[in-house]
């Protein structure tokens, strides 16, 4: 009796790369597919989808490799959890960029195997992505590696202080609100549409703080989103008791670019539960923002002379620091993730305010089934 196979994704704008993964997934067994529905992908990717849920589920099961499909009725990246406890697969088959520690875990808890897919294209076809078909749009995600909240006067008016930044390529669509530039992206869409134009990538910033920002706004977006999505390379934004930075320091050699994207992992977490409040128990004091200013400043100088534990150990501290001040930063499924990979980096924190998006982590060696990042080199 064949095995039974489940795969789980949106398949919007159905391309050569889905049908090759379908065909990977096929090869274990009877390959079901559970489909996100239009207001999942929404939530997650913040944009509406292309085909909605009776097309792309149509045209799903008119392939001769699957053996049927459905959309699934969850929400969030574990949207399937009900079917498959019905469907009671053998084999859970995922991409490297949808593997997650909550998806492991829920197969280890149901006994099905877990397989990553090696990404094979049909013959003579090239490698597809749903991202790679978007790619006219050449507006960068950002990065946020060490010191965030110091970009908020709230906290750099108590201790002056850094956040250090990088610009990246859009190799991938990152999940809506995970701590990725994405709100201040599609600003810059909205402004740009497909790239960013020629001029002051520093004044081209602060237009794109205003117009996130327009007067009157309560909860002020801080600047190291725009200006880690305009300016490239490796930045450090420099606070002083206000929303715009009073220096920024800038890297941009490839050495160091290189060394900083070979070390730096990006795992997905679950996204962040309706109602969820990261500025409930608040505890800002001049103790803990001076603890995340230095971790800023140790990271710094790590990266810069390629000294990776030290990075990590910067890395972690900065985390630390977060949570003494912003304790709802700590959800149970990011504990469970840094409980995951502590011995396999040296350190780690939050892409953004917590309650999920994607872990940082650091570390010498390969981690499985983690996103890499390609930095944005220069201005051209």
């Amino acid at each position: 009796m064949a095995k039974k196979v489940f795969v789980s994704g949106c398949y919007d704008m159905l391309h050569s790369g889905h049908v090759a993964f379908f065909e990977e997934a096929a090869s274990y067994g009877d390959l079901y597919v559970g489909l996100g529905s239009d207001e999942t992908i929404f939530e997650l990717k913040g944009r509406r989808t292309i085909n909605h849920n009776a097309e792309r589920l149509y045209m799903v099961k008119a392939l001769r490799c699957v053996k049927d499909a459905w959309i699934s009725s969850g929400h969030g990246i574990m949207d399937f959890e009900n079917e498959v406890r019905k469907l009671k697969p053998d084999i859970f088959f995922v991409n490297s960029d949808g593997f997650t520690p909550a998806k492991e875990k829920f197969c280890r808890e149901l006994g099905i195997e877990l397989i990553v897919s090696k990404r094979i294209p049909e013959k003579g076809l090239p490698a597809r992505s749903t991202t790679s078909l978007r790619q006219e749009c050449r507006i960068p995600y950002r990065v946020e590696l060490c010191g965030g909240w110091l970009d908020q006067p709230s906290v750099n008016s108590i201790c002056p202080g850094s956040v250090i930044v990088m610009s990246i390529e859009p190799t991938m669509e990152f999940n809506d609100k995970s701590g990725m530039a994405t709100s201040s992206r599609k600003k810059a869409i909205e402004l740009w549409q497909v790239q960013i134009p020629v001029g002051n990538r520093e004044e081209l910033a602060r237009m794109l703080f205003c117009m996130e920002n327009p007067p009157g706004t309560k909860a002020v977006s801080g600047s190291q989103d725009q200006l880690g999505l305009l300016l490239p390379g490796l930045n450090k934004l420099n606070y002083d008791n206000g929303f715009w930075p009073t220096g920024i320091d800038s890297v941009t050699d490839d050495e160091t670019l290189n060394y900083i994207a070979g070390h730096l992992y990006l795992m997905q977490l679950p996204q962040r539960k309706k109602g969820y409040d990261v500025l409930g128990n608040t505890n800002i004091n001049y103790t803990s923002a001076k603890k995340l200013a230095d971790a800023t400043e140790q990271c710094w100088k790590a990266m810069k002379s390629g000294d990776t534990k030290n990075w990590g150990t910067a890395t972690t501290a900065c985390f630390e620091a977060q949570l003494e001040m912003f304790p709802n930063m700590l959800v149970p499924e990011v504990k469970e993730a840094v409980d995951f990979y502590r011995s396999q980096a040296y350190g780690w924190k939050l892409t953004g305010c917590g309650g999920g998006g994607y872990l940082v982590l650091i570390a010498d060696k390969p981690i499985a089934n983690a996103i890499k990042v390609v930095p944005i080199y220069s201005n051209n």
